[in-house]
């Protein structure tokens, strides 16, 4: 009997030391949300954007991210992990610690609600409501299999970030369309994007802002402009409702598709915009047709 009790108090005296020596973080915070891993991953780096002293590394996969928040008197560390539940809801777990009283923490916490748990759970709370504002003007249906059509078109390359790709959109605009257009150019369809380089661990892209054209002998020449054609392909589909800004939310639907269903792709996403954003109006009522090519089969 002796040796039972002195075993379990080693093993409690053992999970004791652990937590409070060797257990990496202070506390954990666990949210279900209806929203893809890419969705959150891209919510959690626009947020930190808006923190007034935080810095946010990422890994590749996006699933893990690890985010340095400094407050007036202390350090706070959160480990992001995402991972998925089902299509439609993911759960997020957030390992949380002051690095400068992280043992005191950990004493307290069982016991007491500390001032590391208010300050971590309204921190949090504010990312919580970015996100939830973010869904409420955003809509992604993935359609399925589709094509994508064949035309000849005028287009501008751009380099940029995820987020600064509707701005680079909207700046080539005006040499897309009143450029061709005042210089006897007949449109042809709705302007598109066609991505030929995403790196998603950095989140940069490389993309052609494209219009659909009457091609004709006597096409306008400008330093930025090209032409090309944009061959019939096989795709996976999805339509996205709301501001262009976030429509790579539909990129990361369709990949979830692909994997789900064990599709392969090219991962370079085109996207045909049916709205005019300088025209405003309710976001949500934005269209957007988003493809994500299938890949050649060898």
């Amino acid at each position: 009997m002796k040796k039972v009790s002195f075993l379990l108090l080693f093993l409690v005296l053992g999970g004791i030391v652990w937590y409070v020596f060797v257990y990496p973080y202070d506390y954990l915070v666990t949210m279900r949300v209806k929203a893809n891993t890419g969705t959150i991953n891209q919510t959690v780096k626009l947020w930190n954007t808006n923190l007034k002293d935080s810095k946010l590394q990422w890994s590749e996969d996006l699933t893990h991210l690890s985010q340095t928040i400094h407050f007036n008197d202390s350090t706070h560390i959160y480990d992001w992990n995402i991972s998925k539940v089902n299509d439609s809801v993911s759960k997020i777990k957030i390992f949380t610690k002051d690095s400068a009283h992280s043992i005191i923490n950990k004493i307290k916490i069982p016991f007491l609600n500390t001032n590391f748990e208010k300050r971590t759970k309204n921190t949090l709370e504010e990312f919580t409501k970015l996100l939830a504002e973010d869904l409420k003007f955003i809509k992604v249906e993935v359609v399925g299999e589709a094509e994508i059509d064949s035309t000849y078109y005028a287009y501008v390359s751009n380099k940029t970030s995820q987020f600064g790709k509707a701005g680079g959109m909207m700046r080539d605009f005006p040499l897309l369309d009143p450029y061709l257009v005042n210089r006897g150019v007949e449109l042809n369809g709705k302007p598109f994007i066609e991505v030929t380089h995403w790196d998603m661990a950095n989140d940069s892209l490389e993309f052609n802002f494209c219009y659909p054209i009457i091609k004709n002998d006597s096409l306008p020449f400008h330093p930025d402009l090209k032409y090309g054609i944009r061959k019939k392909q096989q795709a996976l589909k999805a339509i996205y409702n709301g501001n262009y800004i976030t429509s790579d939310r539909a990129w990361y639907a369709l990949l979830d598709y692909a994997e789900k269903n064990n599709i392969k792709t090219t991962g370079l996403p085109v996207e045909i915009f049916y709205n005019n954003p300088n025209l405003g109006g309710d976001e949500i009522n934005w269209k957007a047709e988003v493809f994500m090519p299938l890949a050649e089969q060898p």
